[in-house]
């Protein structure tokens, strides 16, 4: 395209009033970019490009899940319990139960502090982030691999790996959300959460496939394909445009455009695409507008901001005391003990199930609401962990703890065992996140959901370090345990989890000052709406 046929748009100037961008930088607003042009609307194939880079980016979950599924089957692997673990007077090597809860629960501590501080990296880029995240992950698995009989190295190749993944799971849905195109970046979003369960899945797969190995090919086959995820997520954000948002944060504006056009497949020169830039810039102006909360507005901020940080806690709480890690983690541990030959073929179950109905999550937080979608979804799991807990403590066993198992209670409860997945991956799993993020108003986001995940890392690491002790002491009555936190969740979720699909901020805010109880929040209106339902019959649903 020559210069005589088109004036070519520079990040300079803008097609609207010739002016320069970065002077609009703290003046733009919503109202006065309404007629600027829009980014046409195109089908999906046109999306295919940028749809596979944000794949890519999803992918850091996968490398999450695999970690998670391979652990499980780590443990009880008969090379990996004669390097890393004692021996018994009867001459067999195990485990001890703080030895298998340090090497499980180190990487929840890990991922706390990759998540709260080397995320931070991403100011500096979002690729940057996700390739420094990986780097850090292979001396990680190095670390691992080149373990021979010391236990506290391998403990503290999975403390490094935690903080690289601790890191992508902040790091890449940001990218994602500020990356995508509109009409499909929800999708590609939830797939992070896909990816997990993906991994999880594949993870048992892989341990399955290697523990008919009688040396360290048990374990580290399954660690040296973690080279291959690192890698391949590296040379995915080498394709990968940055992040917009960020490139016009950083006033990189050129760059900025390349990306807006590479991601919607239409020339930097378009007319739209600095429109875009526009806009981005506008939510830019109102977050520096917003600025930073201090960590005291979080107590005293209004409305509800306390009220609002608790409730974010409580629920990342909750999600890891449902119990579900009770069962990726130790999936291989538990199984053996109901009676089954091969443990490792139930957690390759277990890892279907999750995957498949994580599917079904996506569909029902929308279709449902969030509050209903969490409110069956714990009465579901609690149905389930009281039928687990009752069927191990009473039925399983047939002459004492030391003696056989009852092979039907064993089926039985790896049958309850599904449903319980079924219900946690199609409802909490993703849920949870999805409330957390549409709770906190701008100004205190970072800080608010900071903390919120926090304690979702630190409930991740008490109950993978704790869960040996217990379940040697009280075997299957631990599932009470989680029964109970379970029947909390029930209540706390009716009397305390507002619904706010369909709302911005804003109207999350007036929400909140509006003191209308959960129970009725699904049907409560934003003021500004009032009109158009009683004109309309506007139900806020149809809006979401």
């Amino acid at each position: 395209m020559s210069q005589d046929s088109q004036t070519p748009l520079s990040g300079a100037q803008t097609p609207v009033d010739n002016t320069s961008i970065v002077d609009h930088k703290y003046e733009k607003t919503d109202s006065n970019l309404d007629h600027l042009p829009a980014l046409p609307e195109k089908s999906f194939k046109d999306y295919l490009s940028i749809s596979f880079y944000c794949l890519l980016v999803a992918f850091g979950g996968f490398v999450f899940g695999f970690d998670t599924g391979t652990i499980s089957g780590f443990v009880n692997m008969g090379d990996f319990l004669r390097r890393f673990g004692q021996v018994n007077a009867a001459g067999d090597y195990y485990l001890s139960n703080v030895r298998t809860g340090l090497m499980v629960s180190i990487f929840n501590i890990g991922c706390a502090v990759g998540g709260i501080f080397i995320s931070k990296v991403a100011d500096y880029g979002r690729r940057i982030a996700l390739m420094t995240a990986m780097v850090i992950y292979i001396v990680g698995i190095i670390i691992q691999i080149a373990s021979q009989t010391a236990w506290y190295q391998y403990f503290i190749g999975r403390l490094i790996t935690g903080l690289a993944v601790g890191t992508v799971a902040v790091v890449s849905p940001m990218m994602i959300s500020e990356t995508a195109p509109k009409k499909v970046r929800g999708t590609l979003v939830v797939c992070f959460q896909l990816f997990i369960t993906l991994g999880i899945f594949l993870g048992y797969c892989t341990t399955y496939g290697t523990k008919t190995y009688t040396d360290s090919r048990q374990w580290r086959i399954p660690l040296g394909l973690c080279f291959a995820w690192a890698l391949f997520l590296i040379a995915g954000m080498v394709l990968m445009p940055e992040s917009p948002r960020f490139l016009v944060e950083v006033e990189k504006i050129e760059e900025a455009k390349r990306s807006i056009a590479k991601s919607n497949k239409v020339s930097p020169e378009d007319p739209a695409v600095l429109a875009e830039i526009e806009l981005i810039q506008a939510g830019i102006n109102r977050e520096k507008l917003a600025g930073n909360a201090s960590w005291g507005e979080l107590f005293t901020g209004k409305p509800k901001i306390f009220q609002r940080l608790l409730l974010g806690v409580m629920l990342q709480s909750l999600q890891q005391l449902t119990g579900n890690n009770y069962f990726f983690y130790y999936g291989t541990t538990i199984f053996q003990a109901v009676g089954l030959k091969d443990s490792f073929q139930t957690s390759i179950i277990l890892g279907i199930v999750n995957f498949a109905s994580t599917f079904a999550g996506i569909w029902a937080i929308e279709r449902f609401g969030r509050r209903s979608t969490l409110l069956v979804g714990s009465v579901g799991m609690f149905i389930c962990f009281i039928i687990y807990a009752v069927l191990g403590s009473v039925k399983l066993y047939v002459n004492g703890y030391d003696g056989p198992t009852d092979k039907p209670t064993g089926n039985a409860m790896i049958f309850v065992t599904c449903l319980f997945i079924f219900f946690f991956a199609s409802t909490w799993a993703g849920g949870v996140y999805t409330i957390v993020s549409e709770t906190y108003p701008l100004r205190i986001r970072a800080k608010g959901m900071s903390i919120a995940t926090a304690a979702n890392w630190l409930w991740g690491f008490l109950i993978s370090f704790f869960t040996p002790f217990i379940t040697a002491k009280i075997h299957f009555y631990y599932g009470f345990v989680f029964s109970g936190c379970i029947l909390f969740s029930i209540f706390y979720v009716y009397f305390f989890v507002s619904e706010t699909k369909g709302l911005s901020l804003e109207e999350v805010d007036e929400l909140y000052a509006s003191n209308v109880v959960p129970w009725k929040s699904a049907e409560w209106v934003p003021s500004s709406r009032e009109e158009q339902a009683k004109t309309s019959g506007f139900e806020r649903s149809e809006s979401a």
